[in-house]
């Protein structure tokens, strides 16, 4: 095997995906066991779960579904705690697991503010907080949060949305602070809009997209191969000195 394979090789790791049933997270999911590890994903659709698991051991990796609701302050520990059971130890968290709730600063309801709060922020302090002991006992370990480049720029009508994404940069920051002593490399990936089924419903319509679309100096969206390929990269030994960085995958939007 070549020496740069061997660098963004996952062999003999184990992964944590939240959000594991459908997008992003379906993707990292098949990246990340296509390089060698084996997944532990995390969703509410049964039959999305079902799917990721055929996907992931189509690939000779074992997957291990777990159903949880992240939205709940049990969910996440839940979750955490089966696939400690399962595998033992967690090598790799991968927040994934999002909502968007779009509604402008005056109409936006306290429900919605706190729903998106949950899943998009507590969730992975939660999941860190459960899986970090192993990752220190064995001094090392891979925390990758995807945040949103609308947690470093405003966006009409996604005050908390973006108000989530900016506390999980910071949240990431926090876990460099205290845990990059112990050889845990935490991240955060800030994607553009991706071509989800979730980036589809609020901005298929071109009414929408193209005023976004104009202020990308690459002219496009992203596709959901695209953050994986970053998450592989931050999850592998080849991104070993990377640590509380906030990346941006935004075709440029952010340098405007």
């Amino acid at each position: 095997m070549a020496d740069w394979i061997k660098r963004f090789s996952l062999t003999g790791k184990v992964a944590l995906v939240t959000g594991a049933t459908k997008g992003i997270g379906y993707d990292i999911c098949k990246v990340l066991a296509d390089a060698g590890a084996d997944i532990a994903a995390v969703g509410r659709d049964l039959a999305g779960l079902a799917d990721v698991r055929q996907a992931v051991e189509a690939l000779g990796r074992k997957c291990v579904t777990i159903s949880a609701e992240l939205a709940t302050p049990e969910g996440p520990v839940q979750a955490a705690r089966e696939a400690l059971k399962s595998f033992g130890t967690i090598d790799i968290l991968v927040n994934s697991a999002g909502i968007a709730l779009v509604a402008s600063l005056l109409e936006a309801t306290v429900e919605d503010w706190d729903r998106v709060m949950a899943v998009n922020l507590r969730a992975p302090f939660l999941l860190a907080r459960e899986l970090a002991p192993k990752m220190i006992a064995q001094r090392s370990g891979k925390i990758i949060n995807i945040s949103s480049q609308a947690g470093v720029i405003a966006i009409d009508d996604h005050a908390a949305y973006s108000a989530s994404k900016g506390g999980l940069n910071m949240l990431t920051k926090a876990m460099t602070a205290e845990w990059a002593k112990h050889n845990i490399q935490a991240n955060a990936i800030c994607p553009t809009i991706i071509l989800t089924p979730m980036g589809e419903q609020v901005w298929g319509d071109p009414a929408k997209g193209k005023p976004m679309l104009d202020k990308t100096p690459l002219g496009r969206f992203g596709k959901p191969q695209e953050v994986a390929d970053m998450v592989l990269y931050l999850a592998s030994p080849a991104s070993d000195l990377v640590c509380g960085e906030t990346l941006l995958i935004d075709g440029g939007f952010t340098s405007l």
